[in-house]
């Protein structure tokens, strides 16, 4: 049976389980976790021992811990620092299953590098006093719209299939500029590769794993209001092929070019927003379609 921490949560975020190793030349766990941790530097895992943020199963373990060969720890990392995103989080649905926000732009879904507290997870689980609370799927982080979260860790799988199955119909809004010469609408594919470390996903030659339709909703001031309805799920699938038919999505800072942008300039959002998810529930079998409440900032001025 898996044992579960005797750590508390630090902001609705749940301490790393670690299980040691069954032989090891160490004395001390704490001489253990500064070679098992590397990216740690060796007085910030005095600090963790010595406030109490490793714990085994029955309770804190100080510095002078000896090393226990397959033992299982909790640690509780010291967070980064975060510059808060000022913008809140909409919610749009709650019933005993689900729970479906807006996620503002900017605001990552899930933990993951510099980003943990300002997170939507985090601050939903903090917001409703829910810790078990997890994504059926993510959004980029610089993509404001629907992101639906389950409740119950016995349907998570259920319902994240049905994303990873592509079963869920999704429909997005973009701001981009007016091509006159651009017949819309067209679907376009393409094959899409990602690079770990790169920030740019690339087209290449080859069998199409892309698919997204776009059309045109209306235009003024020399800008484009588009539906995107994408039928594969590729990284930065959209704003790849928004690239590549000469419109790109306003403010994007990767496509056509990588540009710097400052930590905490929170100005020109990326001009892209998932604005519908529908689906059969997979619990109750009824057809559920969600809205996004939320506007794009340059087609609303």
């Amino acid at each position: 049976m898996r044992r579960k921490s005797t750590s508390p949560v630090q902001h609705a975020i749940p301490p790393t389980r670690l299980r040691l190793p069954s032989t090891g030349r160490w004395e001390t766990l704490r001489d253990h976790l500064v070679e098992r941790l590397p990216k740690l530097p060796a007085d910030c895992i005095d600090r963790m021992l010595a406030e109490g943020r490793v714990r085994g199963c029955d309770g804190p373990l100080g510095l002078d811990a000896p090393f226990v060969p397959g033992a299982v720890i909790w640690v509780q990392r010291e967070l980064p620092e975060e510059v808060p995103v000022p913008f809140p989080i909409e919610l749009v649905h709650q019933d005993d299953e689900l729970v479906v926000i807006d996620k503002p732009h900017f605001l990552a879904t899930t933990p993951r590098g510099g980003h943990v507290v300002e997170t939507a997870l985090v601050r939903l689980r903090t917001q409703l006093g829910q810790p078990e609370l997890v994504p059926a799927h993510r959004l980029d982080r610089m993509t404001a719209g629907l992101v639906v979260f389950v409740r119950k860790p016995e349907h998570r799988g259920a319902y994240q299939r049905l994303f990873q199955q592509r079963m869920v119909r999704k429909e997005y809004l973009a701001v981009a500029p007016c091509k006159p010469e651009l017949i819309l609408p067209r679907t376009v594919r393409s094959r899409i590769s990602k690079q770990p470390g790169v920030l740019q996903a690339r087209e290449e030659p080859g069998e199409p794993n892309s698919e997204t339709h776009v059309e045109l909703l209306g235009q003024r001031s020399g800008k484009g209001l588009y539906r995107l309805v994408p039928r594969t799920g590729r990284t930065h699938q959209l704003r790849v092929h928004m690239n590549r038919l000469g419109i790109p999505i306003c403010g994007d800072d990767l496509y056509p070019v990588v540009q710097q942008r400052v930590p905490g300039d929170f100005s020109r959002p990326l001009q892209l927003l998932a604005a519908v998810l529908e689906f059969t529930d997979p619990i109750t079998g009824a057809r559920r379609r969600f809205e996004s409440r939320l506007r794009l900032q340059l087609w609303e001025r």
